[in-house]
């Protein structure tokens, strides 16, 4: 018992510090306090904070030395791709600058997968893709429509039968929900984008390839405009 409230405690503290820094309340460059205050601030101690700090200095957002103290890195050190450091970014609401880099990225593997899985795909893979169709075209809120976007994109990229997208799916699934929650509350209607996701799932069924390569990339582009149209008539 003593050992799990322990790790609680330092799973806080890891938190609490990524927090403060991914959302700029603690800027790249500043000094963070003392061990000593910041164990006192945190009401931990100081072993509880030393291994917090580890884990915060292996994802790249911090340094130790030993005459300057602990100080945050510049983000091109941070680990971008890392879990905890996405869903800090995705709490902080994302920002535009984020969100273009989020469909960037999207756009270079979700297409290739998308072609992937219409050369390899299984049946029972094919089965998933359409059960995640299916429960989009059912959902009755963003919420449950957002969950089974997830499930869908993940089925595609699971039938890629490339271990390596497979993996990529479960370090950005944080980052795609808010994406896909983001994108679904900015359409006028949230089920906007199923006539695409039929163009995916239809491709890959009939085995064509570069069609599941185009359908995916139109989808990411009109998600993309969606977002755009509608951030621009919000400011206006």
């Amino acid at each position: 018992m003593r050992q799990i409230a322990v790790r609680n405690l330092h799973d806080q503290v890891i938190q609490e510090i990524g927090r403060l820094i991914i959302s700029g309340e603690i800027k790249p460059g500043e000094l963070l306090p003392r061990e000593e205050a910041l164990a006192q601030r945190m009401a931990v101690s100081r072993s509880a904070l030393r291994e917090a700090l580890k884990v915060l200095g292996s994802k790249g957002l911090i340094e130790t030395k030993q005459k300057t103290g602990t100080r945050v890195r510049d983000p091109r050190y941070w680990n971008q791709l890392d879990a905890d450091i996405l869903g800090w970014r995705c709490a902080s609401m994302p920002t535009e600058d984020f969100v273009e880099k989020l469909v960037e990225m999207r756009a270079i593997i979700e297409p290739a997968a998308a072609a992937a899985a219409a050369k390899r795909r299984t049946a029972e893979q094919l089965a998933r893709i359409k059960q995640a169709y299916e429960a989009m075209d059912a959902a009755v809120d963003q919420d449950a429509w957002t969950k089974a976007d997830l499930q869908f994109h993940e089925a595609v990229l699971d039938a890629s039968n490339n271990e390596l997208m497979g993996s990529l799916f479960s370090v950005i699934e944080t980052a795609l929900g808010t994406y896909f929650l983001l994108s679904a509350r900015k359409a006028a209607d949230f089920k906007y984008s199923l006539p695409r996701h039929f163009a995916v799932y239809d491709a890959i069924r009939l085995k064509r390839p570069e069609s599941a390569r185009e359908a995916m990339a139109g989808m990411i582009v009109d998600s993309r405009a969606n977002i755009r149209r509608r951030s621009r008539s919000k400011a206006t």
